[in-house]
């Protein structure tokens, strides 16, 4: 019989670890506790600040700090001084020890971690992070970037998709990136599996005077869609208003290289003297 289809019915509770990267006091993550707890027995640990944009940093050169809190209810929580990743790391092998999660979900983000900012997003670097360690695992992300979203109108989604990962298994080595519509007069049309937008970020950095006439540098930029039109990408669906879901590896061989750069001469170069 299944595991995860056991805990569910009331056998045994799943584990579930959850994490974010916009710290432990967000209301995003708050929320996703309180979805959680109603799935399984809820661990916490997240990091004590906003770590937006981390990527998949580690703290190598500097102590890790690790305190436990009372920010929930009826959780085992903590705040940790590193990185989403960081945290991953410190719940498997320090704070659960000899016990392994069933799932780790990440979120739920203030902001959209769709198509190239999967690379940069904590959210996604803690869900990726578990995934290498054979736990599998789910970011949710929001499209709306203010302090105060609104969550309620993806609850019952994010119930509806962990769910379905208890139960069904996520393949081994696979994270799940999943994006919601930010709140709208317009209801939200259902959920659609589908690939990575080719896109990215055309920065540019401007220069500025503090006031003290010190430069310093502000990079912005503009986003650009190169499958604006392509219906199996996450951007079209959530400019369509569809929860979009992203199955993501940490793989990242450029497989179709091989057949190019074989053709290459790689033999050493001799540096004449």
């Amino acid at each position: 019989m299944n595991i995860e289809k056991e805990h569910l019915n009331g056998i045994k509770k799943p584990l579930i670890l959850v994490t974010n990267d916009d710290g432990i006091t967000s209301l995003g993550i708050r929320t996703l506790v309180e979805l959680m707890q109603t799935l399984g027995e809820v661990v916490v640990v997240a990091p004590n600040s906003p770590q937006s944009g981390m990527g998949h940093a580690i703290t190598i050169g500097e102590p890790l700090r690790l305190y436990s809190t009372e920010l929930f209810t009826e959780v085992d929580e903590y705040e940790c001084s590193g990185t989403p990743a960081d945290c991953v790391k410190l719940a498997k092998h320090y704070v659960l020890k000899d016990r392994s999660p069933d799932l780790v979900v990440s979120g739920i983000n203030h902001g959209s971690n769709s198509s190239i900012s999967v690379l940069y997003s904590g959210t996604m670097s803690a869900a990726i992070e578990a995934a290498i360690e054979g736990i599998p695992a789910i970011g949710f992300s929001l499209c709306d970037y203010r302090d105060k979203a609104t969550f309620d109108h993806v609850k019952e989604f994010v119930l509806s998709i962990t769910k379905a990962a208890l139960e069904n298994g996520i393949p081994k080595g696979v994270a799940l990136n999943v994006n919601f519509p930010a709140e709208s007069e317009q209801p939200i049309q259902g959920v659609k599996v589908c690939r990575q937008a080719n896109a990215k970020w055309q920065e540019k950095f401007d220069y500025r005077k503090d006031p003290y006439g010190r430069g310093y540098l502000w990079m912005a930029g503009d986003f650009v869609n190169f499958d604006h039109d392509k219906e199996d990408t996450d951007e079209w669906a959530l400019s369509q208003n569809y929860v979009s879901v992203v199955p993501c590896q940490y793989d990242l061989t450029a497989y179709q290289a091989f057949d190019q750069m074989a053709t290459w001469s790689l033999n050493p170069i001799s540096i004449e003297q």
